[in-house]
């Protein structure tokens, strides 16, 4: 009996000691499902905890289309940054978030030799078409938050698999696009695509409130219309993207064709637009509206 209690102690104490080892490493350890923990898990990704770090992510791909009755064709290549940093907000309801800030270049590569293309001989129109690369300034975030309008958590699972954090975003767009005259409702002139995008990145790293920034993979996918340079008006097909990249450690990790583009035409994404940037974010389409019309007016023809 004697030995049953002392064995039953010795037990009990294993047990108290077990819990106590698993509460210390859990305060070493954000908590990704709690609002504060889901915040930092979010900054993590998509910035830094640090206010005002500038941290760039970087991708590559392709883009094909897609022809009802033609082969899909690889039509470019795809090379890609975004610049961005992050800054605290606070709510009296919803407690402390934070707001992301950026912009953001994709450059149209020749498919066989990667070159920045600079026109485009389109084998639907038989024209040759001025290549506008993506020039998105800014790419600015709502504030971010880990509860909803009335203070009530609104975090989700982290999924996480053999060590590797997994998460996956959809995100469905349809709106009246910019370029569209005032009559859309009644002839149609939405913009209808879809953007997938999917992170993993190490559980450790990630949950590490030590570290400042985490370092994820990112897979994008992007489903569209054509796009307005093309000039394919009600052409009927759509495009396709399929890219993949990383969180880089700093901007020299940029692959050379991409500094060098912006080093030529786009010098100011060397770094983020400020923290207090209240510009409305600029599109694929905002932006080639404004170069449409920068152009020359062409001249009426054949009007009375």
């Amino acid at each position: 009996m004697k030995f049953l209690k002392h064995t039953t102690l010795l037990i009990a104490a294993a047990t108290v000691g077990l819990l106590i080892s698993q509460a210390a490493w859990a305060a070493k350890t954000i908590d990704p499902e709690s609002p504060e923990g889901f915040v930092q898990v979010s900054r993590k990704i998509q910035c830094s905890l640090k206010d005002e770090e500038a941290v760039v992510y970087s991708w590559a791909g392709r883009a094909y289309s897609r022809v009802p009755g033609e082969r899909d064709k690889n039509v470019f290549n795809l090379e890609g940054m975004n610049i961005r940093q992050c800054v605290k907000v606070e709510d009296e309801t919803r407690g402390v978030g934070y707001r992301l800030i950026s912009r953001e270049i994709m450059l149209y590569l020749d498919p066989e030799t990667n070159e920045v293309l600079r026109t485009f001989d389109n084998p639907w129109t038989g024209e040759q078409n001025e290549v506008i690369h993506v020039a998105n300034d800014p790419v600015n975030g709502r504030p971010s938050f880990g509860r909803d309008a009335e203070g009530n958590p609104s975090t989700r699972p982290l999924k996480q698999i053999n060590g590797t954090w997994l998460m996956a975003a959809e995100v469905p767009l349809f709106y009246t696009n910019p370029l569209a005259g005032d009559y859309q409702k009644y002839v149609g002139g939405t913009y209808h695509a879809t953007e997938i995008f999917d992170f993993n990145g190490d559980v450790d790293e990630l949950l590490d409130p030590k570290k400042d920034v985490a370092y994820p993979v990112v897979a994008w996918v992007r489903i569209a219309k054509w796009l307005p340079w093309m000039e394919m008006g009600d052409r009927t097909g759509i495009l396709y993207f399929n890219a993949i990249g990383k969180k880089l450690e700093n901007y020299d990790q940029l692959p050379k064709v991409m500094k060098d583009e912006i080093a030529a035409n786009y010098p100011e994404y060397t770094s983020p637009p400020p923290i207090d940037d209240t510009r409305p974010n600029e599109t694929s389409w905002t932006y080639m509206k404004k170069i449409i019309d920068s152009r020359p007016k062409e001249e009426t023809k054949g009007g009375h």
